[in-house]
Formats: C-alpha cells, sequence, structure tokens
C-alpha cells in the first residue's frame, strides 16, 4: 500500500471509525479514526486514517461508530505508535479503480470490500448502518446490485456504465438495464466474437424486422444474454424467487437434482450434568454414541474438554473405568518420559551421523518459535514454547516414519494449551495425528486425495460452481490447502477452533464432514467469486482473506445441511460420492462399472481429463497451480 506524497481533498467523511480485528484479544486496544473519501490527482479512494492524522470538516454529515478492519493485520493500532509500527502504513486506502465489489452483511452492520486482487477488508458498524457509507457511494462511482445475491454490489468500469447510459437511452429495456449490460460484458470478456456477433443479429432481427404481436423487445433479448451465459454440459435447474433473486438447486452430470437444503439449528454444549448422568456407578460411558451426538450438535462446556477431549482423542477407551483411567495415565506417562530420555541422550556425534533426525529438530525449532506467538500461553519469557518444542521432538521418536512436517506444532498448540500437561498433551496429539496424519505424508497423497473427494462433493452438491473453478484454473481445489492440511486451524480464533476440533472429532454424520464444511465456505462465498470473475490467483487470495472471518454456528448447519441433501437422494448418489460420506458403494452390473467414476478421481484440466490422485509427479493443470503445488509445504503460512 502506497503513501501518496500530495494532499488529497476529503469529498465525504465519516467520524469515530475503530480500527479492531473480528476476534479482540485482551491485549489489544482499539484506535478511532475517519472513514473519508478522498480525490488525489491520481483517483478518488475510500480511506480510514487515525485521529492523528484525520481532518474533520465540521460542515460534514458525520456518522459515528464506524469500525474497518484490515485482514491482513494481526492486532490493532494505538495512537501512540509509530507509522510502522506493525510493518504496515497507518492508513488503510482502497482505491475506486481497484475496487471489484462490495456487501453488506448482518443486517446493515458490516461492510466488505473486495478488490480486484482479491484482497478483502472488512467494515464493522456498531451503531450506524452500512447502507449509509453505500449512499455516499453512489455520488462518485456507478454499481449494480447483483441479480443472485442482493447483498452483493459490483462495481462497473467505464466501459459498462457508457453502454449502460447508452441501452437507457435507446430505451430498449423497460427496467433493470444494468443487469443486462452486466451479462452482456461478462460474455464478451469470455465469448467476445460469439458473443458480439449474436447480439447484433438479435438486435438487427428485433430492429428492422419485428411484428406487432411480437413479445416485448427486453424479453428477446433478456434471452439472448441468458443464452450467452449457457455453459458447456447440464445446467442447474433455476428456482425462481421473488425480485432478483434465486437459488440454485444443483444437478450432478447424471441429472440428480438435490431437494431444498433443510435448516439445521445447532443445540447446547455438554453440559457437567449430562456428562455425569453418562456414566455408570464404575466410571463407563454407558452410551458414548449418545455423548457424541450432544458434541457434535453444540460441542463442549469449556470446563469438561481436559476430561471429555482424552476420550475423543482415544487417550480413554469409553469403556474404561475410573481405576483403569488412573493406571493408563501412569503407563503413557512413564511411556512417554521413556521416548523423551532417548532424544535427550543422544550426543553431538549422534546427531551429526543422522541427518534425518538433525533435519527434523532444525524444523521443529523453527516452527516452535512462531506458532502462536500472539496467544497469551505462548507470549512472554515464561511461554511454554519448551514443552512445545520437547513433545514434538518426542513424537519424532514415536512415530520416526513420520517425524515432523511443517503443520504440526499448529494441530498441538491447541491441546497443549488446554491440557498444560506435557504427557496428556502428547498423548492426545498422538490421537489427533491418527486421524490426520495422511496430510503431511512427503508424497502428498493424502491431500491430494481429500481435494479430489472435494471437488467430487462440489460436482455433486453445485456444478455450476465446480465448472466455474475448473474453467478458471481452480479444479484442482488448492486454495483450499490450509483449510484441510491444519483442520481449518488459521481460519477461526482459538475457541471457534477448539469447538470444531471437538465437532470433527465425533466422526458425526458421516466421515468427511470436514470436506462439507469446505463446501459450506465454498457455498457462501459463490456469488463473489463468479459475479467477480476471479481467475486462480484472485480466487488464492480471497480465500485467505476469509482466515477470522468466517461463522462457525452458520457454517456448521449449512454442512449439516448439505449432508442431508444428499442422504435425501442416497439411492441415487454415485458410488464416489458414497464412498466419500461412509455409504456403503451400490452394486452394478458389470457393464456400468468401466463408467463409473472411481472415488479417487479429480478434475486435473480444463478439457476435464481425469487423472488418479496416486499418480507420480506434479498435477498438470496450469503454469499457476504446477508452481503453487511446488511450495504446498509452506503455502499456509
Amino acid at each position: 500500500m502506497f503513501e501518496p506524497t500530495e494532499q488529497g481533498t476529503d469529498l465525504c467523511i465519516y467520524t469515530g471509525v475503530v480500527v479492531r480485528g473480528s476476534n479482540i484479544r485482551e491485549d489489544e486496544v482499539e484506535s478511532s479514526g475517519t472513514l473519508n473519501i478522498v480525490e488525489y490527482s491520481f483517483g478518488k479512494c475510500i480511506e480510514w486514517k487515525p485521529t492523528e492524522y484525520s481532518v474533520v470538516l465540521e460542515s460534514q454529515d458525520q456518522d459515528p461508530e464506524w469500525s474497518l478492519v484490515d485482514t491482513h493485520t494481526r492486532r490493532t493500532r494505538t495512537s501512540s505508535e509509530g507509522p510502522d509500527s506493525l510493518g504496515r502504513s497507518r492508513t488503510v486506502r482502497i482505491l475506486f479503480s481497484d475496487l471489484k465489489s462490495f456487501r453488506i452483511n448482518h443486517g446493515g452492520q458490516q461492510l466488505i470490500f473486495i478488490q480486484r486482487d482479491g484482497t478483502t477488508y472488512v467494515a464493522f458498524f456498531q451503531l450506524s448502518k452500512a447502507e449509509t457509507f453505500v449512499n455516499s457511494l453512489k455520488s462518485f462511482i456507478n454499481f449494480r446490485r447483483s441479480p443472485k445475491d442482493k447483498n452483493l454490489y459490483h462495481v462497473l468500469d467505464e466501459v459498462e456504465t457508457v453502454l449502460n447510459k447508452s441501452f437507457a437511452e435507446l430505451n430498449i429495456f423497460q427496467e433493470n438495464t444494468s443487469d443486462y449490460v452486466w451479462k452482456f460484458m461478462k460474455n464478451l470478456q469470455n465469448r467476445p466474437y460469439e458473443t458480439t456477433l449474436e447480439a447484433f443479429s438479435k438486435l438487427a432481427d428485433i430492429w428492422l424486422y419485428k411484428e406487432p404481436a411480437r413479445r416485448p423487445v427486453e424479453e428477446a433479448v433478456a434471452d439472448l444474454l441468458n443464452c450467452s451465459l449457457t455453459i458447456d454440459g447440464p445446467h442447474p435447474p433455476v428456482s425462481a424467487g421473488s425480485g432478483d433473486e434465486y437459488e440454485v438447486i444443483g444437478e450432478t452430470d447424471e441429472g440428480l437434482v438435490l431437494p431444498p437444503r433443510p435448516p439445521c439449528p445447532r443445540g447446547s454444549p455438554l453440559t457437567q450434568e449430562q456428562w455425569e448422568t453418562s456414566k455408570d456407578a464404575e466410571g463407563r460411558i454407558v452410551d458414548a454414541d449418545a455423548v457424541k451426538e450432544i458434541i457434535f450438535r453444540g460441542g463442549i462446556s469449556p470446563s469438561l474438554r481436559y476430561e471429555v477431549w482424552k476420550f475423543l482423542l482415544n487417550y480413554y477407551p469409553w469403556k474404561s473405568t475410573h481405576i483403569e483411567r488412573l493406571e493408563i495415565r501412569k503407563k503413557k506417562a512413564d511411556e512417554y518420559f521413556n521416548m523423551k530420555l532417548q532424544w535427550r541422550s543422544m550426543t553431538p556425534a549422534q546427531e551429526n551421523r543422522f541427518a534425518d533426525f538433525r533435519d527434523r529438530k532444525s524444523l521443529i525449532e523453527k516452527d516452535v518459535n512462531r506458532t502462536d506467538r500472539t496467544h497469551p500461553y505462548y507470549s512472554g519469557d515464561n511461554n511454554h514454547l519448551e514443552l512445545l518444542y520437547d513433545i514434538l521432538m518426542t513424537y519424532v521418536m514415536y512415530n520416526f516414519d513420520l517425524g515432523y512436517v511443517q503443520g504440526m506444532s499448529d494441530l498441538l498448540s491447541p491441546i497443549l494449551c488446554l491440557m498444560d500437561s506435557e504427557a496428556d498433551a502428547f498423548w492426545c496429539f498422538v490421537g489427533f495425528m491418527d486421524k490426520v496424519s495422511t496430510n503431511f505424508e512427503m508424497d502428498q497423497a493424502g491431500m491430494k486425495a481429500q481435494l479430489c473427494h472435494l471437488y467430487t462433493l462440489l460436482s455433486t452438491t453445485d456444478p455450476q460452481l465446480a465448472h466455474y473453478l475448473n474453467q478458471h484454473d481452480s479444479g484442482n481445489m488448492f486454495f483450499c490447502f490450509r483449510w484441510l492440511l491444519v483442520l481449518f486451524k488459521r481460519e477461526f480464533n482459538s475457541t471457534d477452533v477448539m469447538k470444531l476440533w471437538e465437532i470433527l472429532w465425533t466422526d458425526l454424520p458421516c466421515p468427511n464432514f470436514h470436506l462439507l464444511i469446505c463446501v459450506a465456505i465454498l457455498d457462501t462465498e459463490k456469488n463473489v467469486l463468479m459475479e467477480n470473475n476471479f481467475g486462480f490467483t484472485e480466487i488464492l487470495k480471497h480465500i485467505n482473506d476469509l482466515s477470522l472471518h468466517i461463522e462457525l454456528p452458520w457454517t456448521l448447519s449449512k454442512a449439516e445441511g448439505i449432508y442431508h441433501q444428499l442422504m435425501a437422494v442416497e439411492d441415487e448418489l454415485p458410488n464416489n460420492v458414497r464412498v466419500i460420506i461412509g455409504l456403503e458403494p451400490r452394486k452394478q452390473a458389470v457393464s456400468d462399472i468401466e463408467d463409473d467414476e472411481p472415488s479417487s478421481s479429480c478434475v486435473r484440466t480444463n478439457g476435464n481429463s481425469r487423472r488418479s490422485s496416486s499418480d507420480s509427479g506434479n498435477i498438470k493443470l496450469g503454469n499457476n497451480e504446477v508452481s503453487f503445488e511446488k511450495g504446498l509445504n509452506l503455502s499456509y503460512l
């Protein structure tokens, strides 16, 4: 973000803006400022400035209590900090020429700005409404409301603005001229030759040969523009709604139509009373499935996590008694410290002759020093980093075939923070790694298989979005790599991460529920990705910018709803989808076997050719993806 040397002219000023993250920590201090529309010689822009640098004009209409978030900033700035105290400019500036779209969320309390490169900024409103600022924008830029999402607005470029005015002057539409122009421009970019010929042919036919009884001109032109939007292959059915909105229900290549998505409200966390009544006199969990169902619906009360996580992570068997668990804990503590002694007693000469051990030790040292350092448990002098280091080094001795791979420290960190016990945290970490160890295989076969399964699910639940991603060099789903590698650790705050993990550890309502969570997030972002015509780079940037701005309860409800949609047509699901969500494959006739898609298949090229995830070599899709895959191990940081 550059700093202009000139003094800009404030065109519109809103005071009382507070810079804050979506999840405030106790050590963060809010900093007040102003949100302005400013004009420079190089163009107009939206600009937030701290109070000490803001120029407030008393004659301007002022709207208090704004707050703007730069999603890349990890903590807020106080007015006493210097301009580069966080390594970033104090001013948040979005040029109008860089603004691609914006949307209003939470009943007008949140405004999200999306730039053309995919960068996202989020504004939170406490007392005022986002519509106030949107109304101010109308005086400076031209934008249109999305026909699919009433809260999403697209900024029109100069060509679209001129066309919009020209069509309006021709009076060939009765209303919503900008909608038709926007569709025409989108088609013109993707299919310039066909779109131009179709438009001139249809308009010539309408103007030169129209008959008195002919249907309205706007309907004919609407058909033209809608026809231009048709994609190759089956098109998802559209359920007409009121106004500009409609819902894509979904259709697979085989013509499978999913029913409407049912509402799935969340429940309350597992309570102390429920936990105690689930045990018999000797401490056995009588009905583990019932306990898991409660956890899936609402998580676990924080005070119970220390005990219940040990069951979910296979530290304790569900049928173990109080006495047996005491014996298990003592035995596991002895085993842990014996393994720890093995690497602690290794001499420098031994390390010099043990390259694998030496390399893993070096990588752990680097990762530990940058893992969750803003969390109170790992900040300051007494920061527990030594415990984090010791547990990871001991895991190398426990599972030397896997050893240590970057990202494991992210999974251990919340467990150690909760357990605050070296041996307990180690064995819970072992249980967690048993569930996700394939994420860290050196050949990345496990990760590639999950990405393929994710595309398969998306193709079933939303073939329109899947087709779009495949046509924009993103059908390999690499932009979801970080989500899967560390199980959304970087996407939610620490409280939500704990709740999400314990829900996933129940294995309800099906295996690979985490993939349905990915589908739910993509469903939420579908209109932003498609209507902004984002390509590979913009999609990757936009998805990364969602970090700490995803609503967990809503996402879980949507993911469960998608699962019930699939189960409603269980008998019609293809075998690859059935296997992913834990259903038995259907018996097939011999003639159908060759036509059925294997469960590990994944889209690899824009021509829809497919390749098994177990094949060796880089995935070939495009230059962006090949170069991205080479850095997968580091990209999530």
